[in-house]
Parts: C-alpha cells; structure tokens; sequence
C-alpha cells in the first residue's frame, strides 16, 4: 500500500494515476499527516466490486444452507440438467 500526501494528488496526479493502474493496489492520500483519501484504479476498484459481490452470494447461500434450505449435489443438478435438456428436445 502506499501513502502520499495531499500536495502529490494536486502535483503528482498522471504518476498517482500510473502508481495505482501498475500497482492494483489502494494508494492512502494524507492532510496534515493523517489518513484522508484512498485512490484506486477503476479497474482494481472493479475487480474488488465484483469479489465483494461473490462472497455476498456465499455467504447468502450458507446462510441458506444453515437455515435448513435443501441442498443438492454436482450430480443431482447434472442429472435435473439432463432432464430437463431431454424433455426440452422432445
């Protein structure tokens, strides 16, 4: 992760911009020496959007689960697939 100060987002900007596309990663923005910002490059910004995505549906799935919703194995959703492929193609 790095830091910079504020004075480097107004004089820095196309390096701050290059640091966060090349790196993936937060870049922490100071005033006055403590944390105020954080830049991040839309495409690390999107890839973390979609993870935080995917865990919300496990985790709503386990809940589920834990809630006592059936469950299935592989091979009885193959089987239901095959099914309903077969009945589809009469």
């Amino acid at each position: 992760m790095n830091i910079k100060p504020s004075t480097a987002l107004r004089n820095e900007y196309t390096q701050i911009s290059e640091l966060a596309k090349t790196s993936g990663e937060p870049i922490i923005i100071t005033n006055k020496g403590e944390a105020d910002l954080v830049v991040l490059s839309v495409d690390a910004f999107e890839e973390r959007e979609k993870m935080f995505r995917h865990r919300d549906k496990v985790y709503e799935a386990e809940v589920a689960r834990l809630s006592g919703m059936p469950t299935f194995t592989p091979e009885q959703i193959h089987e239901e697939l095959e099914d309903l492929y077969a009945a589809a193609e009469k």
